[in-house]
């Protein structure tokens, strides 16, 4: 303050001095509410024209006008001090570009930076400017560093008018992209603290883009807050990134928007890799990132395709950063080894090999893939490149024994195990309360038959612990997986592949006094050969001889094999009364990876970077379009890893789509809403977070309520800081531009259905983020991270099955008594598809060494996110209370009440504890949708 005065003082000085020769007042000096001195001056009315810059005018009697004369202006010196990262490894063309970058600075053409002021010049109303300056030392110091990180700064010479810096711009002259991480700018003499930049980015040179990068500083506005000098850079930078919806998109730009799912087929390679559209009429499905290219030869409408090893476009910061590239090229080198031998049997034999036994299962883990199969010696005389192969790579080749066989490697054959599963494992979230006996389908009864369920009281009453059915089912201890109505449809077209075969199946389940699960009775159903016929299903209780035990491992496998699919295409890449292996794939892709994506392309497009909604946002957006780009190109394509391990085959994307025209619901996709929808849980205001489980030991509800009750505590305060009343909300143009976007855009398809939440109150958008983060951090990595350690055991979770259960008086049934063994591995997955399997499933359930995770305290570097520190507060107490919950769960870990995560060879629950180290660890909650 005292230099301040001191300033003011020397300028009035000089006013006075002025006024001498101009007969004007004395001038007088006043501070604004920031703190910052103004200079306000009465100039007679003849001499108004003479004055060389005009601030502002007030009037009274004569005119009062702030000004600042050239004579007068004070000069101040501001420093910016730019952190820039270094690639790990650069290549000759990185070489190369470097030795040009050195000679564009010889011959001027640097990289240059220029400080925008928040302030605006009121004669011209554009943005005060403080001129370009280059960095005239890149190459120098860049060759001369060996560190990670780069330092460089440059000095500007400001007027003193020029006020705070909100904005800087960039312009790449070189020939090389560089990553900028951080711009900090200060100054001596000014009132206002260093300024911070959080960059993040990827400077394109001008060659690729023309135009300068904007950069905001980390202060948070809501669009009505803006500063004049930062409104038409506010909204120039989200008209960058929107673009104009043409063209094919380069690599380098940085441009999100929306298209179909057109490019999972190739029509241009046969009629076998023809795929429909997923999106639109007739097969409803979210949008994805649009990156223009050109059609198909053979369907106009088809997006021609890019295969492995080119890259697929997603804007430039949203690839993958080299220490994630890196994790996630390793794992792709061990899916390539692991698949390379048993693929090189496949291209020279026509036989589908089968595991020959089980033992032959656990040498994938303990000796590699010496495929001791009876056919090593043959093949190794027509490829002796496997042998080679095998002597070099061998460690590469061994499989990592899966944590579902640590503890009791023959837990998978216990019904309990298998009940456990349902409320612990890899895919929790399907088991439904049963609420009518028999349950009953929704199809079309012209088309599909009678709609109830083949199985009876007859075939359960004799295992509810004397009660009866309507007894169980009014105490709450009924339970179903009734994956029927989603997969029946589509059973002909199945069974109709080679080395595919699966049914539609219900499985009954009963809670037992000590709080755990057991099955009761399997359903497998198949269509009615005539429409509305009967349909040919199969009951099955617990086995009581050694035919029935064989035949119940079957359907179990069955089951299992159902969840596996529909946990990958919905919960992961959802499920109510739907089947298994299509189950794991409809809940993980869909009901995460891809739901997720428009509100991402939406957030970008909508929300500036200063907008406090995409600060929060933000971090839970890191990665995503990369790995769903990547997951187009390589794992829901046509012959994809999905379409090749899973019992659909070229089928799952159209029950993906199925699923979610018919059962989708972003209001019941947070968790209370969830468990609530499936009947797991009542609510009860007496209990923690307001609701009652029906099932008291339900790891992943328990685990799941901690986390849900941190995140939404974090929003709802985080949300308060901003929109203190629903005015605001209602107001904010670009959170409604944002919420109206996602719906009628990103899911278009279903933008008039009456469910979307509304977004009026603080309420409203805080019950919205609140589901948008629990999707992408803890739904994600329950449905993720334990693919490889509970489901890399093939004959436990297999993705796909080979056979039904024989019909008996057949000579398979013949076949199936003779060696029951042989007959069950012989259903399993074959040796490519289940080697393939594995390799994906340990590569999606790696953590990558950048890795950040839920709850972390960002408070360190508090100045790269937000310079508010209500919000930094906030944030550092959501992270202890994270913290806090993570305890909470190891406790519950070590409890042996809780029978579903501790016992005898019971593992523990750990996929929703935060935390993590990288690799396949079986636990972390990732903020992102990363892998």
């Amino acid at each position: 303050m005292a230099s301040s005065l001191i300033q003011a003082q020397s300028i009035s000085l000089l006013l006075q001095q002025k006024s001498k020769a101009s007969s004007l007042h004395t001038p007088t000096l006043f501070f604004s509410d920031q703190r910052r001195f103004r200079y306000t001056h009465t100039w007679p009315v003849k001499s108004m024209k003479k004055r060389p810059v005009i601030v502002a005018a007030i009037s009274e009697e004569l005119d009062k006008i702030k000004v600042i004369t050239e004579e007068t202006t004070v000069k101040r010196k501001l420093r910016a001090v730019l952190t820039v990262r270094r690639k790990l490894k650069e290549d000759i063309k990185d070489a190369i570009a470097n030795n040009l970058d050195a000679l564009s600075d010889m011959i001027g053409r640097n990289v240059v930076l220029e400080l925008i002021s928040t302030q605006f010049d009121p004669e011209t109303r554009n943005p005060i400017r403080s001129g370009e300056v280059a960095i005239k030392d890149w190459c120098k110091k860049r060759n001369g560093n060996k560190g990670e990180r780069v330092v460089y700064s440059v000095e500007f010479m400001v007027d003193s008018a020029f006020g705070e810096p909100g904005a800087v711009t960039v312009l790449n002259r070189h020939q090389k992209e560089f990553f900028l991480e951080s711009i900090v700018v200060e100054g001596q003499g000014v009132m206002w603290s260093p300024v911070h930049f959080a960059c993040d980015s990827w400077i394109q040179s001008e060659k690729d883009l023309a135009s300068k990068r904007i950069f905001f500083s980390n202060k948070p506005y809501l669009p009505s807050e803006t500063p004049p000098g930062l409104r038409a850079l506010r909204e120039k930078e989200l008209s960058d990134l929107r673009g104009d919806g043409t063209g094919v998109r380069k690599l380098s730009d940085r441009i999100y928007d929306y298209a179909l799912y057109n490019d999972l087929g190739n029509p241009d390679k046969g009629l076998e890799f023809v795929r429909p559209t997923a999106g639109g009429e007739k097969m409803p499905y979210p949008r994805r990132c649009r990156t223009g290219r050109h059609p198909t030869d053979t369907n106009m409408y088809a997006e021609s395709r890019l295969e492995k090893p080119h890259p697929i476009y997603v804007p430039r910061d949203e690839v993958f950063e080299e220490l994630k590239q890196g994790a996630f090229s390793a794992g792709r080198l061990r899916a390539v080894l692991h698949t390379l031998i048993p693929s090189l049997i496949a291209n020279i034999s026509a036989d589908t090999h089968s595991f020959q036994g089980f033992h032959h299962i656990d040498n994938l883990y303990k000796e590699g893939l010496k495929l001791k199969l009876g056919l090593q010696e043959h093949l190794f005389n027509k490829i002796p490149l496997v042998q080679k192969i095998q002597e070099s790579s061998e460690g590469m080749l061994r499989y990592d024994t899966p944590r579902i066989l640590s503890k009791d490697k023959f837990a998978w054959l216990r019904d309990d195990e298998f009940a456990r599963q349902m409320v612990a494992g890899i895919n929790p979230v399907n088991i439904d309360r049963v609420k009518v006996f028999p349950p009953v389908s929704q199809l079309d009864q012209d088309m599909y038959g009678p709609p109830e369920s083949a199985i009876t009281e007859e075939h359960i009453t004799c295992h509810l612990n004397g009660l009866t059915v309507q007894q169980a089912i009014d105490e709450g201890k009924l339970f179903v997986l009734d994956y029927h109505d989603i997969y029946l449809p589509f059973v002909d077209r199945i069974n109709a592949l080679e080395g595919r075969k699966t049914y539609g199946t219900r499985t009954i389940f009963f809670l037992g006094p000590s709080g755990t699960l057991k099955p009761i009775a399997i359903e497998l159903g198949l269509p009615p050969s005539q429409p509305g016929g009967p349909r040919p299903s199969k009951v099955l209780t617990p086995p009581c001889d050694a035919t029935s035990n064989w035949l119940w491992m079957l359907a179990k496998a069955h089951v299992s094999s159902n969840d596996a699919g529909v946990h990958q295409l919905v919960n992961h890449w959802y499920t109510l009364q739907q089947p298994v292996s299509f189950i794991q794939l409809v809940n993980h892709w869909l009901r995460t990876h891809a739901v997720m994506e428009p509100f991402i392309l939406a957030a970008h497009r909508q929300l500036s970077a200063m907008h406090p909604v995409y600060k929060l946002l933000h971090p839970h957006t890191r990665y995503t379009l990369e790995i769903n780009a990547l997951a187009r190109q390589s794992l829901i394509n046509a012959e994809g890893v999905i379409e090749s391990c899973f019992t659909p085959g070229p089928y799952c994307m159209e029950m993906s789509a199925a699923y979610y025209r018919q059962f989708w619901r972003f209001d019941q996709e947070s968790l209370p809403a969830d468990l609530i929808r499936r009947g797991v849980a009542v609510e009860d205001p007496t209990k923690p977070h307001g609701l009652r489980l029906l099932i008291d030991d339900y790891p992943y509800a328990n685990d799941g309520l901690l986390l849900w009750s941190e995140i939404q505590t974090w929003v709802n305060s985080y949300v308060s800081l901003y929109y203190p009343d629903s005015a605001q909300i209602r107001s904010d143009t670009e959170l409604q531009s944002w919420y109206w976007e996602s719906i009628h855009v990103g899911h278009a398809d279903l933008n008039n259905a009456p469910w979307w939440p509304p977004l009026s109150t603080p309420t409203d958008l805080a019950s919205i983020l609140s589901t948008l983060i629990w999707l992408a951090s803890a739904q994600h990595a329950a449905l993720n991270f334990g693919q490889y350690p509970l489901g890399g055991y093939v004959p436990s979770r297999p993705p796909l099955l080979r056979r039904l259960l024989p019909d008996e008086n057949t000579n398979e049934y013949a076949e199936f008594l003779a060696d029951p063994h042989r007959f069950f591995l012989g259903a399993m997955p074959g040796v490519l598809e289940a080697t393939k399997f594995m390799a994906v499933v340990d590569t999606l359930s790696t953590h990558s060494p950048d890795e950040e995770y839920l709850g972390e305290d960002w408070s360190k570097n508090a100045v790269l996110w937000t310079s508010d520190k209500r919000a930094v507060r906030l944030q550092r107490e959501f992270a202890a209370s994270v913290s806090r919950a993570e305890k909470d769960i190891s406790k519950w870990n070590s409890d042996p009440a809780r029978r579903n995560r501790c016992g005898a060879g019971v593992l523990p629950y750990e996929l929703l504890a935060p935390s993590s180290s990288p690799g396949v660890t079986c636990r972390g909650v990732p903020n992102s949708i990363s892998i």
